[in-house]
């Protein structure tokens, strides 16, 4: 057997093996699941994530999750609790206690006091008959499998059960309270998934940028408007400010013939594509793809058809989308 064949014999295993213990998790779930979600939802605070080594790694990743989901949550590490620390936990709170073993001497002090102070605790572990787990006041129970290295020395499967168990919290919570995308972008303003979330309305250009001509309007003061405003059309309104109309290339080289002699009304092709302000800058991109244009003139679906905007491919290829 060759190297490369000795590698990736190795990683599927470990692959396969992790998935099955999926599996067996999500077989597993039982109305422990429920009540641990039902604590959560109760809280009048906030979700305090704790656990040492590996467990902590996690810890700090469910913790984030919680966060960008609607659930306030944040990490504590135990060891930093025994020296101040446990002044962040308030008796609104809700302790969620990870450690593979239940038995982590770390997480002692956290224990000892929610059980003081009677704020709820919720056990992870894979130890039913842990210290962690008889202090608990809700058990999330993980399979115990062992760990993909077959020696149960290198956290592997129960690192992925347990990140696993919260995710599966955490959006339990998230589709409890109907987090929709628009909640889920006031979090994670930045980076790629930040514009795959923009609005519209967060992208358009407005005011006097924005170029329109009325329907009477010379196409030369419209070729005017088209060149100075840079986006390559126009929009034509009607008497009442409305958006009848819009005036593209295309429309420019079916009139060449006389075009000087027309009015925008002529020219224009009439109940151009619109969008909304509030959609989505991704379902934007779909549409100007889907009718290979390069910009949209945004109207509020819901009121008088006016032009609130102008949206134009290169402001979303700017931020990352297309």
């Amino acid at each position: 057997m060759t190297d490369t064949e000795s590698f990736l014999r190795t990683a599927r295993q470990v692959v396969t093996d992790e998935a099955r213990a999926l599996d067996v998790l999500a077989d597993s779930l039982d109305e422990n699941f429920a009540k641990a979600v039902q604590l959560v939802l109760d809280a009048k605070g906030r979700i305090i994530v704790s656990g040492i080594g590996k467990s902590g790694h996690i810890g700090h990743k469910i913790a984030a999750t919680l966060a960008s989901t609607g659930t306030p949550a944040y990490f504590v590490h135990p060891a930093e609790a025994s020296h101040g620390d446990l002044g962040m936990v308030s008796k609104d709170d809700v302790v969620l206690a990870i450690s593979n073993s239940g038995e982590a001497p770390e997480l002692a002090n956290l224990l000892g006091f929610t059980r003081r102070f009677g704020i709820p605790l919720i056990g992870l572990s894979s130890k039913p008959e842990s210290t962690l787990m008889k202090q608990a006041d809700v058990h999330l129970l993980i399979p115990s499998m062992g760990e993909a290295c077959g020696f149960g020395m290198v956290p592997s499967i129960s690192t992925t059960l347990t990140l696993a168990m919260g995710d599966a919290l955490a959006i339990a919570l998230m589709k409890y309270r109907d987090f929709r995308p628009e909640n889920f972008r006031e979090f994670h303003p930045g980076g790629k998934l930040g514009a795959r979330l923009s609005k519209v309305s967060d992208l358009m250009h407005t005011g006097s940028a924005l170029p329109l001509v009325s329907m009477k309007t010379p196409m030369s003061d419209a070729l005017i408007e088209i060149s100075q405003k840079g986006f390559g059309v126009a929009g034509v309104t009607d008497t009442d400010g409305n958006l009848a109309g819009i005036i593209t290339d295309g429309d420019l080289r079916r009139h060449m013939d006389g075009l000087l002699d027309n009015t925008a009304e002529q020219v224009m092709t009439r109940n151009p594509t619109t969008i909304a302000p509030d959609a989505l800058a991704e379902e934007a991109v779909a549409v100007m793809n889907q009718r290979k244009i390069t910009s949209l003139f945004v109207v509020d679906e819901n009121g008088p058809a006016r032009a609130q905007g102008l949206l134009h491919i290169h402001d979303c290829l700017r931020v990352g989308l297309g």
